[in-house]
């Protein structure tokens, strides 16, 4: 046995005819348009108000204060001058007087003055000749010998040294051992004579 559900024909017709109603509506109304008004009305100017800006508070001022009186200032007493009469002075009073009278300048003392000093004088030409010495004579030398002596109080040599040799060693020895035995004029300091160092040069050379 079978059941089959019956449907009713009118009812079915109802709802499709109320579906294209609206549909038809809906095409009305953006023909003459509803919609665009829909969107002016979405589209309507906001209004925006500020508000005003709130304004920082500003704290009144305390209100000035009476000035305080000052103490009056002291007033000034001025010290009274006490005057003290000194005694007169006895007519038989001794007055001290100094008659020493002011020490004469001393003339300042001059200042001392340098030593003289003259230098010792060296000749060679009061003094025996030099021997050449045989070997220097066969070998023909020759040079100037420069030498220094320590010239005692009494004209005598101290001491000799070869301030600038010849060349030849011969030549510088046999000059400085016959020099040293001359006697030369001291040098003086003061007119006193002293010791001082001179020079005297030789120049050794073969005779023609």
């Amino acid at each position: 046995m079978s059941f089959v559900e019956s449907r009713d024909p009118a009812r079915h017709l109802a709802g499709f005819a109320m579906v294209v109603i609206l549909h038809v509506a809906l095409v009305y109304a953006l023909i003459n348009g509803l919609a665009r008004r829909i969107v002016e009305v979405v589209q309507a100017p906001l209004e925006v108000r500020l508000l005003d800006e709130l304004k920082p508070r500003v704290d009144k001022p305390p209100p000035p204060q009476p000035p305080t009186s000052a103490a009056p200032p002291v007033p000034f007493v001025p010290i009274p001058e006490v005057r003290i009469e000194t005694p007169p002075e006895s007519p038989n009073a001794i007055t001290a007087t100094s008659s020493a009278k002011p020490a004469a300048e001393q003339p300042a003392p001059h200042p001392a003055l340098a030593p003289t000093r003259t230098a010792a004088v060296v000749d060679g030409r009061n003094c025996d000749k030099p021997e050449y010495p045989p070997a220097s004579l066969r070998a023909q030398e020759t040079g100037l010998v420069v030498l220094r002596f320590l010239i005692g109080d009494d004209g005598t040599v101290i001491d000799s040294k070869i301030d600038k040799p010849s060349g030849y060693r011969r030549l510088d020895e046999a000059a400085r051992k016959a020099l040293s035995l001359c006697r030369f004029r001291p040098g003086t300091q003061d007119g006193k004579p002293v010791q001082s160092w001179a020079r005297i040069e030789y120049l050794w050379q073969l005779d023609d």
